[in-house]
């Protein structure tokens, strides 16, 4: 009787996962050489650094997985990152960017942006489903679009100036004795990835997405509405965008026209390391935070051992297509 155990494939194993094996021997390498790398502190601004990008990184998963994508991402982020920052300025600050703005609650810029960000999501949808233009060219004419809005809006000045009860929410850490090094930002993203883990999961919106991923004519025929579905998967999508620009100002504490660019790329990387196919149907919420995790680790250790940006951007382009064409062989090995 043959055997249905597979024997483990050390060579197919290095390859799945070749990218994450290089970061973590980067990651061993870096703290066995640079004293401050493995510490609280490092820590503590490394998960500021993923909860913002892993929020990103679950709205584009979701228009990766139905064979889509999102080059808009960034700018949306952006645009929801200048909308805040115009709105949360000091009440006494003589340089308001609105002069009359009367002071609010620091929840109201988080009800704006989402619906103006969900607005933009909505419209990449509507777009992609409805006119049948493709996901990469739909997005591509938006992200253009709202950076022009960007610089409109922002009249291309930079905004700062913020309200102390609103940098707290992307700078504090929780005044509790031995987690006192945990920020506000993983609180909020972990409770964002449990809610996107339930959606994804548990409910009629994940097995839909799932299921125009694995295959789009199949899921129609049996029912699924693929049209509404896409418009409710970018809509999602941009509203995340939109909870990410919100905290992105709170942690920098100021924000620019320029704000987001290249969040979009680093999102999908990241998903695409984290399991997510680039071909469709396949992808998971933990897959996603280790993608993040292990992108983050990447650019924290590059930074720690003296590696100038300019390089480090040439490095993370490199790590982008190797992480795609790395997904693309996966897929072509499975068929």
């Amino acid at each position: 009787m043959e055997s249905t155990k597979k024997n483990f494939d050390f060579k197919q194993f290095m390859i799945d996962y070749a990218l994450i094996v290089v970061v973590l021997i980067m990651i061993i390498f870096t703290g066995a050489t640079r004293d401050n790398f493995i510490s609280l502190i490092n820590l503590s601004n490394l998960m500021g650094n993923v909860s913002v990008r892993f929020i990103i990184a679950l709205g584009c998963a979701g228009c990766l997985i139905i064979r889509g994508t999102d080059l808009s991402a960034g700018r949306i982020v952006g645009l929801s990152a200048l909308i805040t920052g115009t709105l949360v300025q000091k009440p006494e600050y003589t340089s308001k960017f609105f002069d009359n703005l009367p002071d609010m609650p620091i929840f109201v810029p988080l009800l704006i942006v989402l619906v103006v960000c969900a607005f933009f999501g909505l419209i990449n949808g509507l777009i992609v489903a409805y006119l049948h233009v493709p996901p990469f060219l739909a997005t591509l004419g938006t992200q253009i679009m709202i950076y022009g809005i960007n610089m409109l809006y922002s009249q291309n000045k930079p905004i700062g100036n913020f309200k102390n009860s609103f940098i707290k929410i992307g700078q504090g850490k929780l005044p509790i004795p031995g987690l006192n090094w945990v920020p506000y930002l993983g609180i909020i993203a972990a409770i964002v990835g449990i809610l996107i883990w339930i959606l994804f999961t548990k409910t009629r919106y994940g097995k839909y997405m799932y299921a125009i991923g694995g295959n789009e004519a199949a899921a129609e025929v049996s029912g699924v509405n693929v049209e509404k579905s896409k418009v409710k998967i970018f809509a999602l999508a941009g509203l995340l965008y939109g909870l990410a620009g919100y905290l992105l100002t709170a942690k920098t504490g100021s924000v620019g026209p320029g704000s987001g660019q290249g969040y979009e790329l680093e999102a999908i990387a990241s998903a695409t390391i984290g399991g997510v196919s680039t071909a469709g149907g396949q992808g998971t919420v933990p897959g996603i935070l280790l993608g993040v995790f292990v992108f983050e680790l990447l650019k924290n250790s590059l930074s720690f051992l003296g590696v100038s940006p300019d390089m480090t951007n040439v490095i993370q382009g490199i790590v982008i297509v190797i992480a795609v064409a790395l997904d693309v062989r996966r897929t072509l090995v499975k068929k």
